[in-house]
């Protein structure tokens, strides 16, 4: 249906006499990284791939990371025309990473360096982890925080991704960055970290033609799961904050005694991980507690 709504909205406009209609909204909020009584059966995160492929005057999707970000996606995408928007965000309670202000900011960019969450102002960035999606971006600050205790003298720099199609040139969708604006946020030669709701092939597609590509590492769904805890998820497919970590270690150069130990630490705790959900049912309480540090 979706399918054919794109073929008619494309149609409909190229006819002088019709008016405009009110855009087809889809939130999707029974997203795949929640299967705690579901199961790995019900969902699927390849429906965004195919809203993708419609033509790039009436497709968008976003992926607002918290209820801010959300309120301000919504509203937008209510008083548009013409147009098919996807809002991806999960129906669980998860944290307020932005004022109202700042997600009004956040989202009127589309994509943009969450300074709060860095530490590379006072130069280029070690690594870039960069996050679309609301479980992505929860383990993606989840391992920066974890990367500051481990390896201090990192330098992160954290970009969020609210519009997925700013990821594409600018030459190939209205939403899309240039490539020096790209260049800016992404590096041309740091590693890039991408923590990525769906199936990590379309960001790898959406930035194939950009300058860094070779260096962007995309964790997403790799059609891993069961009736299982919420960080089993992220931990089967690898999109979880102690696998990032472990990138980090794999991509940036740092002292083999810094990352010996660090990788130690990663391994130990999935260990405890698979541990204690065997044991209790439900996640450690250093995962299902877990908040930005304050005054971090």
């Amino acid at each position: 249906m979706v399918n054919q709504h794109a073929k008619w909205l494309k149609t409909a406009k190229e006819v002088p006499w019709r008016r405009p209609i009110a855009s087809l909204n889809y939130l999707l909020t029974s997203h795949v990284w929640r299967q705690d009584h579901n199961g790995f059966s019900h969902q699927d995160p390849g429906f965004v791939d195919h809203v993708v492929n419609k033509k790039a005057d009436i497709v968008r999707v976003y992926f607002p990371p918290d209820a801010n970000t959300l309120l301000f996606v919504t509203d937008h995408c209510l008083r548009s025309w013409d147009r098919i928007n996807v809002i991806v965000a999960g129906k669980q309670p998860s944290p307020q990473w932005l004022d109202m202000n700042a997600a009004i900011k956040h989202c009127t960019r589309g994509i943009g360096i969450w300074d709060w969450a860095s530490n590379d102002r006072s130069g280029e960035p070690d690594v870039v982890m960069a996050c679309a999606g609301d479980v992505p971006t929860l383990e993606t600050l989840a391992a920066v925080s974890l990367l500051r205790v481990q390896l201090p003298e990192l330098k992160v720099r954290v970009v969020n991704v609210v519009d997925l199609m700013t990821l594409q040139p600018n030459s190939q969708h209205p939403h899309g960055l240039s490539d020096s604006a790209f260049d800016a946020l992404f590096t041309t030669d740091k590693p890039v970290i991408f923590a990525y709701h769906g199936y990590p092939a379309l960001i790898h597609r959406l930035t194939y033609k950009r300058t860094n590509h070779q260096n962007i590492h995309v964790h997403g769904f790799e059609e891993e799961g069961s009736t299982t805890t919420p960080f089993d998820m992220v931990v089967r497919n690898h999109l979880d904050r102690f696998h990032f970590m472990g990138k980090v270690i794999d991509h940036v150069e740092l002292p083999d005694s810094a990352a010996a130990y660090a990788k130690q630490t990663i391994d130990d705790q999935l260990v405890e991980h698979k541990r204690y959900i065997a044991a209790h049912g439900i996640d450690m309480p250093a995962v299902r507690d877990w908040r930005w540090p304050s005054g971090a």
